[in-house]
């Protein structure tokens, strides 16, 4: 089942691929950079967290090998946060 942004998140993308996301529960916001927001965008569009990270090993080869670790932990934290729901 893909992820989803939990009902009281928005997001905002910003000038150079980042994207800002506002809890409308608490008024924070959190910022991803151009990484983090594009295997966010991913994951929102139906990818599955191994897709993602073999998207992100494939726009940046340095990160190969821990690109599946970097997609789990973000998705972790999301988590964390309240901010996504499956």
């Amino acid at each position: 089942m893909p992820l989803s942004l939990a009902a009281y998140v928005t997001a905002v993308d910003t000038d150079g691929g980042a994207m800002v996301l506002l809890d409308e529960r608490t008024g924070k916001y959190r910022q991803l950079n151009p990484t983090g927001a594009l295997v966010l965008r991913l994951l929102l569009r139906g990818a599955t967290t191994e897709d993602a990270a073999a998207a992100l090993a494939e726009r940046y080869p340095q990160a190969g090998a821990r690109a599946g670790e970097d997609v789990a932990r973000l998705v972790e934290a999301l988590r964390r946060a309240g901010l996504l729901r499956d």
